[in-house]
C-alpha cells in the first residue's frame, strides 16, 4: 500500500446447485472425508476461538483450521447497495474442532452448514461468526463450510489507519480495499495474513455494470437483466489482498511478453489520464524482475478508481489505484507483488518487509531513469538530519496503529544504506533468493535480518538495530556506510 501524503514519497465427487437470493452456486465437496467429521468425541475436541496470534490485532483471524479455498458467489445491486452472498470455504482442521470462528463485519448470516449438515452459529462482537458443527471435525480432515449472508456492506474507519473495506465509489459502483482489514466487510474469512488461500468469485450485477477481481478472468453469464462475472486466483493470497470492484469499467486486455494475461480496468473518466501510465507496466515489471527475480504472479493489471481515496493498494495481481496515483505508485504497488503478496508478512509488526522494500523500488525506478541514488541519499540525509519527526518512527515492531509511519520515507533510506553496507552483488542476490525461498508463503522481519547476515557474511546486528529496531537517527557508522563516504 502507498498512502497519500501531503508530500507523496505512496467449489469432486458431488456437485450441488444451490439457489439463494438469485444466486446459482456450484459447490465442490473435497476428497477425503466429505463431511469433515471423524471419530473424535466432543470431549476430545477443542473450541477454537478468535485470534490467530498477532499481537497488534489479537482478535483478527482464528485458530484451529487452515483455509485452502474461498469459493464466493455474490449479488450486488449498486442501486440499493445490497449485497447477498454464499461463501463456500474449504479448510483443513489443525485441531479436533467442536467449534470454530470466522470473521465477518457488518453483514448478517442467515444459514451455516458444515460438511453439508446444518450448524449452529452466533454473531458476536464486531466481527466474530462462531460456528458449532453438528459433530466435531477431526484434526487433519478437510471440511466444507457454507455461509449464507447479506446486507449493506460497510467501511471500517480507524483513527490511525484510515478508511478501508467496502467503499461506494463516486461513479456509483463499489470496491473493496484496505489493510489490515478489508475482506471481512464483504465475505466471511479467516482474516489473518498467515492463512493464505486460493480464490474463486462469481459476482452477479445488473446489466451495464461489470466486475473486476484478482487473478484470471472467466466466462460471463447473462440472464434476466443481470450478468455474472467469474474470476479465479489459484496462487494463495492473504485476505486483505482480495478485492472485488464493481463499476461501468472500460476494460483493456493485453499480455506480458511471456503470455501472462493483463487486464486493466478504468472507471468512468479515468482512462485518458491513466492509460499512458499503465501502458508502462511491462517496462516496470521487467525492471522489477531484474532486481527481485521472476514475476511471482499468474496475471497482472490494474483497477483505476475515480475516487480520491487515501491510498492505493497492492491487491494481488491487480492493484487498486486512487485517482491521484502516478507512475511511481504503479512501481510501488507492483513491487508489492513480490514483497507483501508473494512473500507475505507473518505479523503486522513485520510491515517493513512490505513497505520499505516496495518504497525502495521507487528509487530503483529513478535509478533506471538515470538518477544517482547515492547523491540522492546524501541530500535526503542532510535535509532531514535535524527532523526528529522523520527519524523517530521504528521500522520494525513499531506498535499497533503506527505501522505506516516511517516505512515510506525513512524506510527507503534504511534499505539504501543496507544496499551500500553489503554491496550491490550481495544485496540483489539476497533479495532474489529471499523472494524464491519464501514464494507464496509468509516470513518475518527477524528472518530477513538473518537472511542478510548469512548472505553478506557480515555481523549486521548493530546496523539493523540502529536503522530498523531503534527510534532516532542512526550513528554515523550506520548512517554512512563506507561506500557512501566521499
Amino acid at each position: 500500500m502507498i498512502k497519500r501524503m501531503k508530500a507523496r514519497p505512496y467449489l469432486v465427487a458431488l456437485v450441488l446447485l444451490v439457489l439463494v437470493a438469485g444466486l446459482v452456486v456450484v459447490l465442490r465437496t473435497p476428497t477425503g472425508d466429505p463431511a469433515g467429521q471423524g471419530k473424535t468425541s466432543p470431549q476430545a475436541a477443542v473450541e477454537a476461538g478468535a485470534g490467530a496470534g498477532d499481537a497488534y490485532y489479537p482478535t483478527d483471524g482464528n485458530s484451529g483450521y487452515d483455509v485452502t479455498l474461498y469459493d464466493l458467489a455474490i449479488n450486488y445491486d449498486p442501486g440499493t447497495k445490497q449485497l447477498n452472498g454464499v461463501a463456500t470455504i474449504t479448510a483443513t482442521a489443525t485441531d479436533d474442532l467442536a467449534r470454530f470462528n470466522l470473521d465477518l463485519e457488518g453483514l448478517t448470516v442467515s444459514d451455516v452448514k458444515v460438511g453439508g449438515q446444518p450448524a449452529k452459529f452466533t454473531q458476536e462482537g464486531d466481527h466474530e461468526l462462531v460456528i458449532t458443527p453438528s459433530a466435531p471435525v477431526a484434526k487433519g480432515r478437510p471440511f466444507l463450510t457454507l455461509v449464507t449472508y447479506g446486507g449493506k456492506p460497510t467501511t471500517i474507519d480507524d483513527a490511525s489507519l484510515g478508511r478501508s473495506g467496502w467503499q461506494v465509489s463516486s461513479t456509483g459502483g463499489a470496491f473493496a480495499a484496505g489493510q489490515p482489514h478489508s475482506a471481512t466487510t464483504w465475505f466471511p474469512a479467516n482474516d489473518t495474513p498467515r492463512d493464505k488461500a486460493a480464490l474463486k468469485l462469481a459476482a452477479r450485477v445488473p446489466d451495464g455494470w461489470s466486475v473486476v477481481s484478482n487473478g484470471v478472468e472467466g466466462t460471463g453469464l447473462r440472464g434476466d437483466g443481470w450478468t455474472t462475472y467469474t474470476w479465479q486466483e489459484d496462487t494463495p493470497l492473504a485476505t486483505y489482498l482480495v478485492t472485488v470492484a464493481i463499476d461501468k469499467w472500460e476494460i483493456v486486455r493485453s499480455q506480458l511478453p511471456d503470455g501472462k494475461p493483463v487486464i486493466d480496468a478504468y472507471a468512468p473518466g479515468t482512462a485518458a489520464a491513466k492509460k499512458p501510465i499503465q501502458a508502462r507496466l511491462p517496462e516496470v515489471l521487467a525492471l522489477l524482475e531484474k532486481k527481485f527475480g521472476p514475476y511471482p504472479q499468474r496475471a497482472a493489471g490494474s483497477i483505476w478508481v475515480a475516487d480520491q481515496i487515501g491510498f492505493s493498494l497492492e491487491t494481488q495481481t491487480r492493484p487498486i489505484y486512487a485517482a491521484w496515483a502516478d507512475l511511481e505508485t504503479v512501481v510501488h504497488e507492483n513491487a508489492h507483488q513480490w514483497f507483501g503478496d508473494s512473500v507475505t508478512l507473518q505479523n503486522w509488526a513485520d510491515i517493513c518487509l512490505n513497505e520499505c522494500l516496495a518504497s525502495y523500488a521507487q528509487w530503483l525506478w529513478a535509478e533506471h531513469e538515470g538518477e544517482n541514488l547515492d547523491d540522492r541519499y546524501r541530500r535526503e540525509m542532510e535535509d532531514r538530519r535535524d527532523s526528529s519527526r522523520f527519524w523517530s518512527p521504528k521500522l520494525y515492531d513499531m506498535g499497533q496503529g503506527n505501522e505506516f509511519r516511517g516505512v515510506y520515507d525513512k524506510g527507503i533510506l534504511a534499505v539504501h544504506a543496507l544496499r551500500k553496507q553489503v554491496g550491490d552483488e550481495v544485496f540483489f542476490k539476497a533479495l532474489q533468493n529471499w523472494t524464491a525461498q519464501h514464494r507464496d508463503g509468509n516470513a518475518s522481519w527477524p528472518q530477513f535480518e538473518d537472511h542478510f547476515k548469512k548472505a553478506s557474511g557480515q555481523q549486521l546486528d548493530g546496523f539493523f538495530k540502529a536503522w530498523f529496531r531503534d527510534s532516532g537517527i542512526p550513528e554515523d557508522q550506520y548512517l554512512l556506510p563506507s561506500a557512501l563516504r566521499r
